[in-house]
């Protein structure tokens, strides 16, 4: 049943990474569409840099499951190397306790951020005046997946030292 929480945490990220990379394509196909329009037709943009903006945003927001999941992300070990194995193991789990905590905290502020947007029809000062839930929705979402991320990756650290005695 834990294995299947893990490949199911971890493909729900891989879906949420590829769908981040499409929305970086996508905003840099509307950047071009942007550049030729206004410098080939002198014709205003209204809405493609809100559109850039709020995507790439969003990508990277949802990326981030995936980057911790593959451990991508930049990390300052020179302290945590200075220990033994069993203390490095302390500090991860720690660590993976302390994004966890942040993670959960930012889906409930974003999510209320997100329903208040919802509730009050705000729209973004800009022309366009897009309406505000709409790109404000990745926010709650992405910091769910990687909350569930750091569950799998703090049952991942709490559970490697057992499955290593199991073999030996």
């Amino acid at each position: 049943m834990l294995s299947l929480f893990l490949r199911t945490v971890d493909f729900i990220s891989k879906a949420a990474a590829i769908l981040a990379g499409l929305m970086l394509v996508a905003a840099m196909l509307v950047i071009c569409e942007m550049i030729f329009l206004r410098y080939v037709f002198r014709a205003p943009t209204i809405w493609q840099t809100d559109f850039v903006v709020f995507t790439a945003t969003a990508a990277v927001f949802l990326g981030s499951p995936y980057v911790l999941h593959t451990r991508g992300h930049v990390g300052v070990d020179v302290i945590e190397l200075m220990f033994a194995p069993p203390v490095q193991r302390l500090l991860g789990i720690t660590g993976a306790l302390l994004g966890l905590l942040f993670a959960l905290s930012m889906t409930v502020a974003s999510a209320m951020f997100f329903h208040e947007a919802y509730v009050n029809d705000w729209h973004t000062s800009s022309v366009a005046a897009i309406t505000l839930w709409i790109p404000l929705l990745p926010l709650p979402v992405s910091f769910a997946l990687l909350s569930l991320q750091y569950v799998a990756e703090i049952i991942r650290r709490v559970c490697a030292p057992l499955e290593a005695g199991e073999r030996a």
